[in-house]
Formats: structure tokens, sequence, C-alpha cells
């Protein structure tokens, strides 16, 4: 006697730069008695392995009895490290704007190599360097303490999280819209994973554009990250979140959830779509909640 459930359905999708697909009598394992249409839709994405939906549509859904037809998914392995590095960070510069309102670094001598001349033997001088800067200056990391008084700061940060972790890049460069949904994520396995959002934007990085009009997150993108094991996300745009208003909620979600962001990311066209390791890791600052890092990746062999 047949036991099992699958769900038989048709579907819509639009993609984010144009154009669509249809399916007709889609069939689907399920546990259960039913399922939503946003764990449909996210099935259909990852299935087909479509890139930068923008909408689904599920149409014409039941649920039948019929013998299910999926095995297990084989686990992956996980490959050692290759020797190529990939830099995905911007240069921190005298004077830069990094976030338009906040002030540029300022760069300077403590100690020249002239004036060390004076303390140590002929022939032997150092320079030690001074800059005064806000946290949020060129590619950074923010932790929970940047949102919230009781998360944890820079020196509370994990470095399971940011140190040599597993990445995927999400491709969303030309997409029609400004705000990336949760659909663009659902064809990637995001668990355990940094998730690395290349937008493209990083093209306008010392320009006037660069401050306006740039992709962000929406809420429903940053509740699927986070439900779905995403160690930290990043991404090559001006902020993660819409700007527009006085409201953050990637940050509130991600940050809440003790997911770091890493923000102002660059070169992230370099990168395959997975097959490496991440990290972005910051100095061990307590009481600050975002810094500069480093940010940049191993391609696995």
């Amino acid at each position: 006697m047949v036991s099992d459930k699958r769900v038989c359905f048709d579907f819509e999708v639009d993609f984010s730069n144009g154009g669509g697909v249809q399916g007709q009598d889609f069939r689907l394992d399920i546990d259960g008695d039913d399922i939503t249409d946003d764990m449909l839709a996210a099935h259909i994405i990852a299935d087909l392995r479509l890139l930068m939906v923008g909408e689904v549509r599920i149409l014409n859904k039941r649920i039948i009895e019929e013998r299910h037809k999926r095995a297990a998914a084989a686990v992956r392995p996980v490959m050692s490290d290759a020797s190529r590095r990939i830099d995905l960070s911007h240069t921190i510069e005298d004077g830069m704007i990094t976030y338009k309102g906040l002030p540029a670094p300022l760069m300077c001598d403590h100690l020249s190599r002239e004036q060390s001349r004076a303390t140590y033997a002929e022939g032997t001088e150092f320079q030690i360097g001074k800059i005064e800067m806000v946290g949020n200056t060129g590619t950074y990391l923010d932790t929970p303490f940047h949102r919230y008084a009781d998360g944890y700061d820079l020196s509370g940060l994990d470095l399971d999280r940011i140190s040599g972790v597993p990445a995927v890049v999400v491709r969303v460069a030309g997409q029609a819209g400004r705000a990336i949904d949760w659909t663009a994520f659902a064809a990637t396995d995001v668990g355990g994973r940094a998730v690395l959002v290349h937008t493209g934007w990083d093209r306008h990085w010392q320009t006037d554009q660069y401050f306006e009009d740039h992709p962000f997150l929406t809420a429903d993108a940053a509740s699927y990250l986070r439900d779905h094991g995403a160690l930290v996300v990043g991404i090559d745009s001006y902020n993660i979140d819409d700007v527009s208003g006085g409201e953050r909620p990637v940050h509130t979600i991600l940050l809440g959830a003790g997911i770091p962001i890493c923000e102002h990311m660059t070169n992230l066209d370099a990168l395959p779509i997975d097959g490496f390791r991440f990290w972005a890791v910051p100095p061990k600052v307590s009481k600050m909640g975002t810094f500069p890092v480093r940010a940049h990746a191993i391609l696995e062999g």
C-alpha cells in the first residue's frame, strides 16, 4: 500500500534580469501532508539551479499519494586548500570616503624615518604610522555589538565563522531591480558557509554613484539566510540594507542571529561559485562592533 506523499503543481518563474520559465504537473516528494508555496518555490529554484530569480508563482497545487522518487543526497568531501589567493578588500587610503556622512581616515607619521635617526644607530631607521578612523572604513566586518548593546563585539567573534570557512558566491549583477530577495539564494546550499553576494557595485568605488541607488538585500532574504544556517554574509555594495529610510532590517535580522556582515567587498567576480574558503578576520578589540578586514579567499584544489 502506497503511503508516501508527493505534491503536484504548476509554476511560473520570473527572472530579475528579464524572461521567465513555466512548468506543468511538476511533482515533488514531501514529508507530511502539506508544504507551503515558499518552500515549493525554494525547491524549484534549487532543483533547476535557477539563478537571478525574481518571483515564483505556485499554481494548481494538490497533494497526492505516490511513492517517493528521491534518494538521500551524497555528502560532498571537504577539499584541501590550494595556493591561489584572491584579495576581496579595498585599499584604505588617507582621505578616502567609505560611507557618506562618516569621516575619512587621517593617516600620518607618528615617528618619521628622519626623526628616528636621532634615536637609533647610524644606518638604522624606522617609521611608526598613525591612523585616525571610524570602524566603518574600507572593507569591514560588522558584529552584533554594532547593532545591539548586548551583542558580542570584535573580541567575542568566533573565528569558526570568519576564518577559513567554506564559501559560495551568489551572483545578481545585472538584475533589473535593486532589491535582492530570498529567491536569489534558494538555488544555493548556504548552510555552514560564508555567503558572498556579487552585485558588481564595486565598479563604482570612490565615485559619487557608489553612494546612490545601490543594490541591497530584503528582510526576507536575510531571514532566509538566517534560517538556512549562513555563517557570515558579505556584499560588494554600499550597504547590505536599503538606506533610503531609517530602518535596517537586514542588519537587525542577521546580527540579531549572531551572523556577521562583511560590507564594501570587491573582486567577487574573480571567484568561482563555490570550491573556495573565506577569511575576514578583524583585530580582537573590546567594545567595538565594526572594523576593517583583509577579506580574501583561497581556491580549493
